[in-house]
């Protein structure tokens, strides 16, 4: 019930900030008799666009404890939590950044997850079957893994770059229904599609762009695995992190228990065969980033 209401206040927030934006801005309506007014789309689209991406990233960090159940650590209870915080603390510093919050989330399966508006306001969670299925050095892999996620700001330029597609399709899917409109309009016996035909377009539009739009999103979000998989090798040591994705490609069999919403902050194994499976996937898989991480060790 409780994520129902964050999800309902989340849309309701990014609703009535937009409204306020655009009254700000002095946009009024961007449809002017039978013609748009582009600049005013525009801004009418990314807006909205941004708007749900940005405050999806503020609330990352709440969303990812609820979702998860994840417990944080502000007080380590045993050995385990002590040198989790620890080596946390101390990947951190050698990444340069300010310290996440650590947490453990339960599930048996090996994985983690970084979340965060910021690169010094994060957090760092791992699964309780990462600390029992793998070495400590491998465990530190992950981390170094998450940190370089963090240190990368791949929180940020994901949300930036989905609320930037968020608004071309918004756009374009407005002006190919105008287009649809008016083609219908041509013959002064036509009448167009109508208010409630023109909304129902455009929603079948942005469906369909959206699609075209995600596969350029999982595109970038299996590139900054490799960014992150080079910065777990080199805050931990490319063999630990090479032992570490070769134990996860060993539990790949086991469907991945991450929340669908935090799927591109996880490692999980991507591995996949189908075509479509592959583009719109999140994670390179496995064997291709074991791959890469070797070829970069033998180059050094």
């Amino acid at each position: 019930m409780m994520r129902i209401l964050l999800f309902l206040g989340t849309n309701l927030a990014v609703v009535l900030v937009a409204s306020v934006t655009l009254q700000l801005l002095g946009v009024g309506s961007y449809l002017q008799g039978s013609g748009i007014n582009m600049t005013s789309l525009l801004i009418f689209c990314f807006v909205f666009g941004m708007a749900g991406s940005l405050v999806s990233l503020f609330m990352s960090k709440k969303m990812a404890k609820m979702s998860t159940r994840a417990h944080i650590i502000t007080q380590p209870r045993n050995a385990t939590e002590q040198w989790l915080v620890e080596t946390v603390t101390e990947l951190a510093a050698s990444a340069g950044i300010k310290t996440p919050e650590v947490g453990i989330f339960p599930a048996q399966q090996s994985n983690a997850f970084a979340t965060g508006w910021n690169k010094n306001d994060a957090l760092v969670c791992v699964s309780e079957g990462l600390l029992n299925n793998m070495r400590q050095e491998e465990v530190r892999a992950v981390i170094g893994h998450e940190i370089g996620h963090v240190a990368n700001g791949d929180m940020v330029t994901l949300s930036l770059i989905q609320g930037v597609l968020n608004t071309f399709v918004m756009f374009f899917a407005r002006i190919a229904a105008q287009v649809i409109d008016s083609f219908l309009r041509r013959d002064d016996e036509g009448g167009g599609l109508g208010f409630f035909g023109y909304m129902a377009v455009v929603f079948v539009l942005e469906i369909v762009f959206g699609i075209a739009a995600s596969i350029i999103v999982a595109w970038f979000s299996r590139w900054r695995e490799y960014r992150a998989d080079a910065a777990g090798a080199r805050l931990a040591g490319s063999g630990a992190m090479i032992n570490a994705l070769s134990r996860l490609k060993r539990e790949h069999e086991v469907p991945d228990q991450m929340p669908e919403s935090l799927t591109a902050f996880a490692i999980t194994t991507g591995q996949t065969r189908k075509l479509m499976e592959q583009l719109f996937a999140s994670h390179p898989p496995l064997d291709q980033r074991i791959k890469a991480l070797k070829e970069a060790a033998y180059r050094q």
